[in-house]
């Protein structure tokens, strides 16, 4: 289904393609771009199948949560960018793009308040047993016992994995609350996590030592379960999880395995594994992570405020137009693969 808002496409001018959004409109890419001569055709693909007519002969593809693989890439003839809404290009087979001479663009720097306040609400819901007390008081019990035990925070332990600038982010509104910091990130070097008030461990260290564990982490093939039921029966018993990073990092399984058995206390994911804003359709049913009342689910939301969805909307499109005026962008994904090859 495409934009009804949308002009008459005029073959003269270069083709920019949204291939979904859920902002409402497409005003605010379309007031950008069209400075440039450019025409916006906003469509809300399900599928990399709606994409392959329009990927013919646009200029550039932007998209939200529509995955542009490789058979999409195939078929552009003209296409000199493709721009993600978000940080993440996991939906994005940037390999293919590289292969065909295709810029790939991200936005950058646009929620890391966001998605830290977000984490550490998750953290702190949790860890003060508020759920717990909110279905008992609304039953009519009264009582401090309803969250029993709660911990005092101050001298645990908060264990971060990725430690960019969302995770230095997170680690000092923690520290506010007492706690010690670790964080595991093989890319960082050491100086970095210590300036940010943090010690970096291995792997096994975080997993052995934490009291809480915030996950940060991008989708790779290395970090696809990243815990999963050995990194679960490492952790300490009665730890609490928080997942503001992608959801298949986390597998969802065996999450409700050591939430079930007893071992963890307690989860809060902004995305469960099978990230259903990825699906032509979903059913929470088919995930019992969401039947276990010490689990919080947030609808990958941690990003969300209205300042941030605006910058996310501008930075996109304007990434777009300056690639379209022959401009540098500001936030590149593989202009160094690209450089490489074309010095070849």
């Amino acid at each position: 289904m495409s934009d009804t808002g949308a002009t008459p496409f005029r073959s003269d001018r270069p083709k920019v393609v949204i291939t979904d959004y859920d902002y409402g409109d497409v005003d605010v890419e379309r007031a950008i771009l069209e400075k440039v001569g450019a025409q916006v055709i906003a469509l809300q693909a399900k599928t990399e199948a709606d994409l392959f007519e329009a990927a013919k002969d646009c200029a550039a593809m932007v998209n939200q949560y529509a995955r542009i693989g490789s058979e999409t890439i195939s078929r552009m003839q003209n296409c000199e960018v493709i721009a993600r809404y978000g940080v993440g290009v996991d939906i994005v087979d940037v390999k293919a793009a590289t292969d065909r001479n295709i810029l790939v663009t991200n936005v950058q720097n646009y929620c890391t308040e966001e998605v830290a306040d977000h984490a550490i609400s998750l953290w702190l819901t949790l860890a003060r047993k508020l759920p717990d007390y909110d279905r008992a008081t609304h039953k009519g019990i009264w009582q401090w016992q309803s969250g029993k035990p709660i911990n005092r925070l101050r001298g645990r332990t908060m264990g971060v994995v990725s430690f960019g600038k969302i995770g230095q982010a997170i680690a000092a509104r923690a520290r506010a609350f007492g706690v010690n910091v670790i964080a595991f990130d093989p890319f960082l070097p050491e100086a970095v996590a210590q300036e940010h008030g943090a010690e970096l461990v291995s792997k096994a260290d975080l997993l052995a030592r934490s009291d809480y564990i915030l996950m940060q982490a991008p989708m790779t093939p290395e970090t696809h379960y990243f815990l999963s039921d050995a990194e679960f029966a490492a952790m300490k018993p009665g730890a609490i999880l928080v997942n503001t990073g992608r959801g298949p990092t986390v597998d969802n399984k065996a999450l409700y395995r050591a939430l079930t058995d007893g071992h963890l206390c307690s989860a809060g994911l902004d995305d469960p594994e099978e990230e259903p804003a990825k699906r032509a359709s979903w059913d929470p049913a088919d995930n019992p992570i969401f039947t276990l009342p010490n689990v919080l689910v947030t609808p990958h939301a941690a990003y969300y405020s209205e300042e941030s969805i605006m910058a996310a909307r501008t930075i996109a499109a304007t990434q777009v137009a300056k690639v379209l005026t022959g401009q540098k962008p500001d936030y590149t994904v593989n202009a160094q693969a690209l450089a490489a090859t074309a010095a070849q």
